[in-house]
Parts: C-alpha cells; sequence; structure tokens
C-alpha cells in the first residue's frame, strides 16, 4: 500500500514540472525574437522612455553675457565658457589702470613743483618773493627736489611735465572705457556665435565643374543643408 502511494506521489510530481515546462516554453515563443505574433501592450502602464530620448539643448542667450560684461568684465566671457579671455581681459584693462594712477602721481608732484618754483620765483599776490615762498620748495617731492633746487628744472620744463601727465591721465580713461567697450562687444558677439549651427546637416566643398558656354573646366563652391529630422516612437 505504502509502495502503491510513493509511486503515484512520483507519478504527480512528473507530470507537474512537464506541465510547468510546457508553459515555460509557450512564453519564450511567445517573445522569440523570431515570433511573427503581435506583442500585446499594457496601456494601463505608463510608459517611461530613457532619459537619451529627448535631448533639450539649452538656449544661450547672448544678451545676458551683454549684461553682465557692461557690469563686470570678463563674467559675459565665463558665461560663453571662455574662461581663457578672462586673463585677457583684466590684462588689457590693467595697462591703463597702471598709467591712469601712475600719471595721477606724476601730474601732482609735478604741478606742485611748478606752482612752489613759481611762487619762489615771482613770489605771491603781486608781491616780490619773500623766505617763506622759497620754503615751499623744501615741500617738493624728493624725486625732483634736487633738480628743481640746482636749476636743470625750470618753469618751463615742469609746466612741460605736468601738462604731458595730465594728457596721459586723460587718455588712460579713454583707452579704459574703449576696452572695456571691446570686452562687452567680443561677449556679445560669441554670445550670438554660440547659438551658431555646426551640426553635420551643414556641409561646405570645393567640386569640379564644367562651362558649357565656354566649354571649360573649372571649379564651385557648393553650400548645402541636409533635412534632418529626429524621431520619437511612443506608445499610447
Amino acid at each position: 500500500m505504502k509502495l502503491k502511494k510513493f509511486i503515484l506521489f512520483i507519478f504527480y510530481i512528473i507530470v507537474s514540472v512537464h506541465s510547468q515546462s510546457q508553459d515555460t516554453k509557450r512564453e519564450l515563443a511567445n517573445t522569440s525574437l523570431l515570433s511573427t505574433q503581435p506583442k500585446t501592450i499594457d496601456t494601463t502602464k505608463p510608459i517611461i522612455l530613457p532619459k537619451d530620448s529627448l535631448i533639450k539643448k539649452k538656449f544661450h542667450d547672448p544678451r545676458i553675457a551683454t549684461r553682465r560684461s557692461l557690469i563686470i568684465p570678463g563674467w559675459g566671457q565665463a558665461y560663453n565658457r571662455e574662461y581663457w579671455k578672462i586673463p585677457i581681459v583684466y590684462g588689457a584693462l590693467a595697462i591703463p589702470t597702471y598709467t591712469y594712477f601712475f600719471s595721477i602721481k606724476y601730474y601732482n608732484i609735478t604741478s606742485f613743483a611748478y606752482n612752489a618754483l613759481y611762487q619762489a620765483t615771482y613770489g605771491s599776490n603781486g608781491l616780490p618773493p619773500t623766505h617763506t615762498d622759497s620754503a615751499s620748495l623744501q615741500n617738493i617731492d624728493p624725486l625732483i627736489k634736487d633738480a628743481v633746487i640746482a636749476g636743470r628744472f625750470d618753469l618751463a620744463g615742469l609746466q612741460s611735465a605736468r601738462n604731458y601727465y595730465k594728457k596721459n591721465q586723460d587718455y588712460s580713461v579713454l583707452w579704459f572705457i574703449l576696452l572695456w567697450g571691446l570686452n562687452i562687444a567680443d561677449a556679445t558677439v560669441f554670445g550670438h556665435l554660440k547659438n551658431f549651427d555646426v551640426s553635420n546637416d551643414l556641409a561646405l566643398h570645393v567640386e569640379p565643374k564644367y562651362d558649357p558656354v565656354f566649354k571649360s573646366p573649372g571649379i564651385s563652391l557648393v553650400f548645402s543643408l541636409k533635412n534632418s529630422s529626429s524621431k520619437i516612437n511612443s506608445a499610447r
């Protein structure tokens, strides 16, 4: 009796395993690449597209580059991701800045020396020069003090030097404004070029050409624009 139950149990297991294997084969047949049966799509589940299926390019606004360069030099170049231009911008602006402060310093020195020498020579308030008027010569900057007292630097020379440094001071301001303007123009132009299409859809090449009128060969420059289309397949 026990042997009979054991044989029936073994037979039941064999039948179950065989049935399960048949179901697995049918399922694999439905999902096979060679299967011609249409696949069913569960419309109740949302379709999630991969992240790489949609490529959205961020628009580069050249107006932002213009405004930033107008506020801070080099900021527009940083927005355009042209970081190598920032040292050039500041290096160019540093030259007129240094010249401006250098000219201010020597303008003040030569201007004070001119006034002191003029007062010591011709006096003040229409009166002849006095000891007090000559005392101002001692306050001249040590850079030119000895030359002024020794007479190597006269009134004409001091006046010419004073006017020279004043002119350089004014030119430094003009150059600084001009270079700042070039910084803004550079950021604006290259900000517009960031949105310029340089993809593979553009083609520019040289090809041979035969002129039927003059019956002579030649070459021609051909510009072509290919049509590109991107399709996104989605099921509803």
